[in-house]
């Protein structure tokens, strides 16, 4: 078998990092990316380079934020009773496409794995408990992958939060599958989860 060029297998092997691309789909992009003109490259490296620096997150809620305001946060459309607990700012753009929840969020950043290494600490469990308290919060809506991560993290939340007396926790359900992640899950699903969450 003929030897790559070295920049080539190089652009290759990072993007067989991205999630879902393999080895054939990465050399696929890589030839690919030969073919666009030198202003699309260079508009993709500049993007790609500034995308951590440009990227900044609420201090409250930890979804993305563009200029200085969250635009969760700071709408006064959002119903401020109900939070929303999801792992990942990507999943809030998930559930917000369905048009069905319009409450508040809190990224926790993670789910519970030991064998990754990410304890309970990863959480920050005291940030949410206090932010709860602040916003004096009536329901809170877990919102995790349907994974034995999502169920562990989902279990530990619910016993720290019903401590609290006041607050209703439910988490989605109807129509998630098992093992699945919520940014492969189409709106429909999501609209019937929302609507059919049930208490924990």
């Amino acid at each position: 078998m003929t030897k790559l060029p070295t920049h080539i297998s190089v652009l290759i092997a990072l993007l067989k990092k991205l999630p879902g691309v393999g080895s054939r789909t990465a050399e696929r992009f890589a030839f690919h990316l030969l073919e666009w003109p030198e202003k699309d490259i260079e508009d993709l490296a500049s993007h790609i380079r500034f995308i951590k620096e440009k990227s900044k997150t609420c201090e409250e809620c930890s979804c993305l934020m563009e200029g200085d305001k969250c635009f969760f946060c700071d709408s006064p459309l959002r119903d401020t009773q109900q939070m929303c607990i999801v792992s990942s700012p990507k999943d809030v753009f998930a559930l917000e496409d369905t048009a069905a929840y319009r409450g508040l969020y809190h990224v926790i950043g993670g789910l519970l794995s030991p064998l990754e290494r990410r304890g309970t600490q990863t959480l920050d469990l005291e940030r949410l408990m206090q932010r709860i308290i602040k916003l004096q919060i009536k329901e809170v809506v877990i919102a995790l992958d349907s994974t034995l991560e999502g169920d562990a993290t989902s279990l530990y939340l619910k016993q720290h939060i019903e401590q609290m007396g006041s607050v209703r926790v439910s988490r989605l359900a109807h129509g998630i599958p098992l093992n699945s992640t919520l940014d492969f899950i189409d709106g429909g699903t999501l609209v019937k989860a929302l609507h059919g969450r049930q208490i924990l």
